[in-house]
């Protein structure tokens, strides 16, 4: 009998798919990538036509014997890898690794790991597609010249140890761009101005918000204009000048795509990317089902497109029909639209059997895997749905030369949301309105609700918006988003707290370095377009010898001017006033994983360490002692007095020593300006001007 040999990234798909292939299948798994660039080696040849050095994998060559051994035995030889850029790559290493040139080898791919799936594509066999492998030896080989040729600047600048990457460095810098514009903000009062409306017959009182005058919409920005206002209308009789009843349809929401997947579970079960990617790997690979055996429950996970089969839609109809009724049946759904490539060779991420509810595998899975397949079962059910329908109503209530308005919805028919809702959904519900309620109606004044506000600065990214963010700019693919987020959190450049990311000391002296001295790598246009260009090589009409021989001649300049200027500076250590109390030298300034820290210079003979508390040259406006510069446990900066726990004093912003003119208390830097510490004062001046 004939054998053949089916190789696969991950362990965890040979159980799964050797229970759907006969006893002439042998599968196996490679371990993911099974050759790469020398650490220790540029692995470049600039010369011979940026021809790259591939070796094996350090800890790889057993694996690699043992899939030689498998090799010889097998008549035919399937490679089963990932189906995606770097799925292409591997199985295109694994042919050089394991001399297979001579082979009958075929390239085989599937996009869920279920038993129809792998045995169709068993019976479409190809070869390893050059243009996909292409694509990602260019990526590689440009990740590789921008680590490789830019780390060890950092390491002379800043501290040994760190790495510049092409994707990494413009999300860092997307992420410090929005804290400048954070600590820029200056707050803007405005007030809301409601009136609370009795209605004969009713025992519950109307509640209306200020729209404006006649002519349009007016903004209240002071206490006096809501005064004035108030003065004006207290008189007036409030009458009902039209009532608008409507409907809004809802449409169904488009199933999970790898970003969307990641900004839901984010917002929704409070998993960061990587958690997420990490249990999606598990339903996609397989999980074992009480009375199944183990079964792969989700379509392949990295992918940006919304595309479904037709078995799928087709399963999905026949689901809704049965459980739901006809009428929550989706019509003709439009697609997204979208300008950017969409590798379309993938689904969007749906379950692999639209019949195998949340509730029916509920036993059989961890507590997070379930939230996330019932996360994704919901979503893709609710992409097959009819839109829900809401009936409107909206009310314009005349008091004098000013206007009212009431706006009230309520769901008719809820459709899609009877299976999946978000909080936007849940939000924009709101009350019934009153049903005596028509044109000409009188109504009482009962009583004015007046509430100061002030404007708020854009939110710090998360996890998920930040996704949002770098897909929208087409920074980067599926597959990037988790790792580039992993690495900045990991190498200490941002922190997350509470969700939100913050920057580092040490993230923003990495920033402050690479938009100097390598504008162009952290530019996000530049970056997007060279993700367009690595589409093109996969389309086949872009070669990936000209992306890379194009990109690094700029890069090689950048990084000669960087090195002059690096040795005109002639980096030192800053010497303090501290003395290290166990050997007397003065200690010094350096880098550490979490930002600056004092040492002594007589490293090795002395290792004493302190933090170090720089003075701003501020007193503490609550007890009049120094103000330092302070770190949180995590690394995020932040002013305090130097007596603390005694003085509690804390500011994120930078303290000034002048007093705000209007209110007597301190006032803090926001950008180009100095601004009153106290929102309700909202005095502010030009910093420039001041210094």
């Amino acid at each position: 009998m004939a054998k053949y040999l089916v190789i696969v990234e991950s362990p965890a798909k040979v159980k799964t798919i050797k229970k759907f292939l006969g006893k002439n299948y042998e599968v196996t798994a490679s371990n993911g990538h099974v050759r790469d660039f020398p650490k220790s080696q540029w692995g470049i040849d600039i010369e011979n036509n940026f021809e790259p050095k591939y070796i094996t994998i350090r800890g790889k060559g057993e694996i690699l014997a043992k899939l030689r051994k498998e090799v010889k035995k097998a008549d035919r030889v399937y490679l089963a890898t990932d189906p995606d850029r770097e799925g292409e790559a591997i199985s295109w290493h694994l042919t050089k690794a394991l001399n297979l040139e001579d082979k009958k080898v075929y390239r085989i791919t599937f996009n869920e790991i279920t038993k129809n799936a792998v045995k169709a594509s068993l019976k479409e066999p190809r070869e390893v597609d050059m243009d996909l492998v292409n694509a990602q030896q260019a990526r590689r080989m440009l990740d590789r010249m921008v680590g490789y040729k830019i780390s060890p600047l950092l390491w002379v600048k800043v501290k040994r140890g760190l790495s510049a990457g092409r994707v990494q460095s413009v999300a860092l810098r997307i992420i410090c761009d929005r804290e400048d514009e954070i600590n820029a903000f200056i707050p803007e009062e405005y007030w809301t101005l409601d009136v609370n409306l009795s209605v004969e017959g009713e025992k519950r009182p109307l509640t209306a918000k200020f729209y404006g005058t006649k002519e349009g919409k007016l903004a209240i920005h002071s206490k006096e204009e809501v005064d004035k206002i108030k003065k004006e209308i207290e008189k007036s009789d409030f009458l009902v000048e039209e009532v608008k009843k409507g409907e809004r349809v809802k449409k169904a929401p488009l199933p999970f795509t790898t970003s969307t997947l990641q900004q839901e579970a984010s917002k929704a079960l409070n998993f960061s990317i990587q958690k997420t990617m990490r249990i999606a790997q598990q339903l996609y690979e397989g999980v074992d089902i009480k009375g199944q055996g183990t079964v792969g429950l989700i379509t392949y996970l990295r992918t940006d497109s919304v595309r479904i089969s037709e078995e799928a839609k087709a399963a999905a109809e026949e689901y809704i029909l049965e459980t739901y009724g006809e009428k929550y049946m989706a019509g003709t759904s439009a697609a997204k639209k979208s300008t950017a490539k969409i590798q379309d060779a993938h689904e969007a991420i749906r379950p692999s059997d639209i019949t195998r509810t949340p509730v029916l595998v509920k036993e059989s899975l961890s507590r997070d895997q379930f939230r996330l397949y019932q996360l994704i079962w919901r979503r893709f059910t609710a992409s097959r749905m009819a839109p829900a329908v809401y009936e409107t109503t909206s009310v314009k209530i005349g008091a004098g030369d000013y206007r009212f308005t009431v706006s009230a919805s309520k769901i008719v028919f809820e459709g899609f949301m009877s299976v999946y809702t978000n909080d936007e959904d849940e939000k924009s519900q709101s009350n019934v309105l009153l049903k005596s309620i028509d044109k000409d109606t009188v109504l009482k004044l009962m009583e004015f609700q007046e509430k100061q506000h002030f404007t708020q600065p854009p939110a710090h990214y998360t996890e998920a918006s930040l996704v949002k963010t770098l897909e929208e700019l087409g920074i980067g693919r599926p597959s990037t988003y988790s790792p580039t987020i992993t690495t900045l959190l990991g190498r200490r450049y941002i922190v997350k707290e509470n969700k939100n990311l913050y920057m580092t000391e040490l993230g923003e002296a990495v920033n402050s370095i690479m938009k100097e001295s390598f504008s162009t790598i952290v530019d996000e246009h530049f970056t997007a377009n060279m993700e367009s260009l690595l589409d093109k090589v996969e389309e086949g009409t872009v070669n990936w010898k000209t992306v890379v021989s194009n990109f690094y001649p700029d890069l090689e300049k950048a990084v000669e001017t960087a090195e002059k200027e690096l040795e005109k500076v002639q980096i030192r250590d800053e010497v303090t006033d501290v003395i290290c109390e166990e050997c007397g030298r003065n200690m010094v300034v350096k880098y550490g994983p979490h930002g600056k820290f004092l040492a002594c210079p007589g490293f090795p003979d002395c290792r004493n360490t302190k933090p170090y508390l720089e003075k701003i040259g501020v007193p503490c406006p609550e007890c009049g002692k120094e103000v330092v510069l302070k770190k949180t446990k995590k690394g995020r900066k932040y002013y305090g007095c130097e007596d603390n726990p005694e003085c509690g004093f804390m500011s994120w912003q930078k303290p000034s020593v002048k007093k705000c003119p209007k209110c007597g208390g301190y006032m803090v830097e926001k950008g180009s300006k100095l601004a009153c510490a106290k929102e309700q004062c909202g005095y502010s001046e030009s910093l420039e001007e001041n210094k």
